[in-house]
Parts: structure tokens; sequence; C-alpha cells
């Protein structure tokens, strides 16, 4: 079983298709669904809600399960000092909170030994970019939580495959947000349009045979990778 977040756009999508693809059983969860396939079920969510997670029912969760924690959002783009009201609870709750809660529940539902948590990251978790404080903390807080996790249950015993992905730059709608920034406001704007212009963005399916490439390798202990070094 695959379950994947954020299933309506981008690399999430691309995931479900590859997935889909491979004869795997597929859940998504999202806000938007628009995939129909004998192998997949859907099941609505906002992830920006404290409750959601807690709220959602899981009894489906059994067995050998990977969870693929995709859903996330860049935030507000803009230097601390100059915006008015800051979306940091939102964006924490959205890319890292949420993330973690999502993967305590579904962990304690499966055989926990065949259990792999996939957090995608970035690598704005360990690099500060000017006027992306919300999104490079939350990024850096999942990160620290992944690792967390995957320590606390060697402690106890168990081997559960844990990864905090970084996946390049992808070719998404959250790329477009980027893009459309105020170039006042974001330092970094033309790196990001140039990317564009330059065809160096990775596609969404191409991220997801990199990323089903590493989940096929037998696990090394290795929290956290970058998809770009495969």
């Amino acid at each position: 079983m695959i379950i994947i977040t954020g299933v309506s756009r981008g690399l999430g999508k691309a995931l479900v298709k590859h997935y889909l693809d491979k004869g795997e059983t597929v859940i998504g969860l999202g806000r938007q669904n628009f995939v129909e396939h004998p192998n997949y079920s859907f099941f609505q969510i906002d992830l920006s809600l404290p409750t959601a997670i807690n709220e959602l029912d899981l009894s489906w969760v059994h067995g050998e399960v990977t969870l693929i924690n995709n859903a996330g959002i860049i935030g507000e783009i803009g230097r601390i000092s100059e915006m008015g009201t800051w979306d940091l609870e939102n964006v924490l709750q959205v890319n890292a909170i949420g993330p973690m809660q999502l993967a305590k529940r579904c962990y304690n539902l499966s055989s926990k030994d065949n259990f792999t948590l996939v957090n995608i990251s970035s690598g704005a978790a360990s690099r500060a970019i000017p006027s992306w404080a919300a999104y490079c903390a939350s990024k850096s807080a999942l990160n620290m939580l992944s690792e967390t996790f995957y320590l606390e249950e060697l402690e106890l015993g168990r081997t559960p495959k844990v990864y905090a992905i970084a996946p390049g730059v992808i070719d998404t709608p959250m790329q477009e947000e980027i893009r459309d920034a105020n170039p006042k406001s974001f330092s970094s704007l033309q790196n990001f349009i140039a990317l564009k212009i330059e065809e160096r963005l990775f596609t969404p399916s191409y991220c997801a045979k990199l990323l089903d490439q590493l989940l096929s390798k037998q696990y090394e202990g290795v929290v956290f990778c970058d998809l770009r070094e495969l």
C-alpha cells in the first residue's frame, strides 16, 4: 500500500501515475482528485487544518505501508520585517506538523518493520533563503522530525525506513508561484526565472522515477537524500 499526499498536481500527481503504472495499490490524500483507476482510492483532506489528520478515518491502513508526504506550500514570499500577517503557523502545519501527525498514525496501524516513510523536504532545509523564512524553517523542522523518529524507533528495536528527500527544483505550480513573487521582496527571483527559461527544471515524472529507484535500493539507514545525487 502506497499513500501519497498532495496528489492534485505536481510531483504528487506524477507519483500516483508512476505507481499505478507499476500495478501498485495507491491511496491519494489531497484537496482535489483528477485520477480514476481501479487500484486507486482518494480521500479529500485539507492538510492546513490542525485537526484534519486526527479526524481522518485510517481504518484501511494495515500491513506493509509506504507513506510519501509530498504535500507542501511555499507560503508568503517576503522579508519577516516587512510582512503584515505572517503565515508561519500555516506553513509549519502543512509542511512539517501535518506530515508527522500522519506518519505517526499510519505507522502505528502498519506492521512497523514494513513501514517506509518518505518526507519530501528541500535543499532549503539546510540553506537559508531570504524571503523564504517560513518555508526554510518548516523543511528544516521536517528533516529533524524525520531523523528523530527514525532514531527513536531504532532504540525500540524496530527498523522502519525513513527518508527526508530533497528532490531538486521541479517544474510544478509552486515554481510558478515563486516566479510570480514581487522582485522587491525576493532577491533570488531572477535565479528561478532563469531555471525555467534555460529548461533546467526537473519534470515531475522524472523525479517520480528517481524516487522509486531510491526506494527500490536496500536501505542503509541514511535519512537525508538528494535525488540529484542518484
